[in-house]
């Protein structure tokens, strides 16, 4: 499946779930911008900074199109559906979420140390023109489990497993996701500036294995202490390729 373009954004995009895309990056003549919070901000809040931040810069709502989120703790499959529901809600306002199709990537986890009350956004990205512009896209966030089916418990990898070969297990499907996501947007590990790891279990005996094909390791990996945002899902990560990331204080 090839990515889809968002003209309003300035974006091409992954088809997902209805929840998020599985990627984006920047068309032709525009870049990928990252901004971070100084601290997570509440949902409602977080979306007024973003809007408020793109009018300031002359963007439209539509250029958003990426997004970090925290949350308190992992979901029930069902309260994560009722979640995606309040989420969603901001997008269709927005009119980025149109006939079902959701063109904005996301992350979206759980800290274990310090959780936020509610959930928050952490970080943000949109699109800018520009001209002389590399490449940019980012990979949105995917746990052990395929996607778009009717239950994560039905088809998680290695359900339950904490072994190390379980985590073996669960990291080679999700660094697979990872590519297969790159790939379809066109790109591939040698163009990723960052790369995010979610979860609370130690994966360093595994880290040369699992990452030496990849290249990624030559800028370094981020790891968040955070869990994926369903129960029962236990590894995390996201990537990107972006060249200007800011940081606002709150």
């Amino acid at each position: 499946m090839t990515a889809t373009v968002f003209e309003a954004g300035g974006y091409r995009y992954a088809p997902g779930v209805s929840q998020y895309s599985a990627g984006v990056a920047a068309q032709p003549g525009y870049a990928l911008h990252r901004v971070r919070f100084t601290e997570p901000l509440p949902l409602a809040q977080g979306f007024d900074r973003i809007q408020a931040h793109l009018k300031g810069i002359g963007r439209p709502v539509q250029a958003f199109s990426a997004c970090e989120l925290r949350s308190p703790a992992p979901f029930t499959e069902q309260g994560f559906r009722d979640f995606n529901e309040i989420y969603i809600g901001t997008l269709k306002r927005w009119n980025i979420f149109v006939d079902g199709v959701n063109p904005v990537a996301r992350s979206n986890v759980c800290p274990q140390i310090s959780p936020p009350a509610e959930p928050c956004l952490y970080a943000f990205s949109y699109t800018v023109p520009d001209a002389n512009a590399r490449p940019s896209f980012i990979v949105a966030g995917s746990a052990e489990a395929p996607e778009g089916h009717g239950s994560y418990r039905e088809v998680t990898i290695a359900l339950g497993d904490l072994s190390n070969e379980g985590l073996r297990k669960k990291m080679t499907f999700v660094i697979g996701e990872m590519h297969r996501r790159m790939q379809q947007l066109g790109f591939d590990w040698p163009d990723v500036t960052a790369t995010q790891i979610y979860t609370v279990h130690d994966f360093h005996s595994l880290l040369v294995e699992q990452f030496k094909a990849t290249k990624a390791l030559g800028h370094g990996l981020t790891w968040y202490f955070n869990r994926p945002p369903v129960v029962d899902l236990e590894y995390e990560m996201d990537c990107r390729a972006v060249f200007q990331e800011h940081v606002i204080k709150v």
